[in-house]
């Protein structure tokens, strides 16, 4: 069994992320716009942007939870300035016809995709139309430095055009959303060794608080995770064009 990029894919990852790099200057082909007025009736959309990493400002972790509290999809969103954010969700590549299973998941079912996607489609999918089951989603911003943010941005570009090239196996355990964060981290030094609150995905938030990663003003965990569920601000919000604004808008 090879993987490969070339199959009958679903509309959502029908198309192939890359990117282009040029100096400060970061061109990424491909990006997710989705309109959806259920999830599974949508208007497909992708445009190209480009990117200035001298106005790359912060990083989101963003995880969504439908089964627990052990258990989240965790994917990270770029914040550049003007409000501008672009998401970038580690997820299967499944064919039509295809449904998603764990346990497929561990034997070359599916490839390696990475959505990148504006965080209306990717957030606003799972906060204002996923309902069986519905789900419940938190976004955190975690303490970087320029030098970081730039780094770890350019880790996601190279995954993302050698996966173009050289497409592989998504792995439930080895290879999955939350341990490629991990991965994708090591660009930095001082990056977090691995704990079993990464493996348990759900954990990845109070995992970073406990290491002082995430941008808390003397707040507790408790304090922070609630500031950091938006699913009543994106519902309020609705999919508008100030949508990542709107959500981040804290009470």
């Amino acid at each position: 069994m090879k993987p490969s990029n070339d199959r009958d894919w679903l509309p959502n990852v029908a198309r192939t992320p890359w990117a282009t790099v040029a100096g400060d200057t970061v061109t990424i082909h491909n990006i997710r716009n989705f309109t959806y007025r259920t999830e599974t009736d949508f208007t497909p959309a992708w445009y190209d942007k480009s990117y200035d990493l001298r106005k790359l400002e912060g990083i989101d972790i963003v995880t969504s939870y439908w089964m627990g509290p052990d258990i989240a999809h965790v994917f990270v969103s770029f914040a550049f300035a003007g409000g501008e954010h672009l998401a970038m969700s580690i997820e299967t590549r499944t064919e039509k016809g295809e449904g998603y299973s764990a346990i497929k998941g561990f034997f070359r079912q599916y490839e390696l995709y990475y959505v990148v996607a504006d965080e209306r489609d990717v957030i606003g999918l799972r906060t204002n139309y996923r309902r069986d089951p519905p789900e419940d989603v938190y976004v955190y911003r975690v303490k970087s430095n320029p030098e970081g943010r730039r780094a770890f941005f350019l880790e996601y570009v190279r995954q993302i055009n050698a996966l173009k090239d050289h497409p592989e196996f998504y792995n439930s355990l080895t290879t999955n959303c939350t341990t490629n964060i991990w991965t994708n981290s090591h660009v930095n030094p001082g990056h977090l060794p691995l704990s079993w609150k990464i493996l348990a995905s759900g954990h990845v938030p109070e995992y970073l608080f406990e290491n002082g990663r995430l941008e808390d003003p003397g707040l507790t965990f408790a304090d922070i995770q609630r500031r950091a569920h938006i699913n009543a601000r994106a519902k309020a919000a609705g999919i508008v064009p100030d949508f990542s604004q709107r959500i981040r808008k804290a009470e």
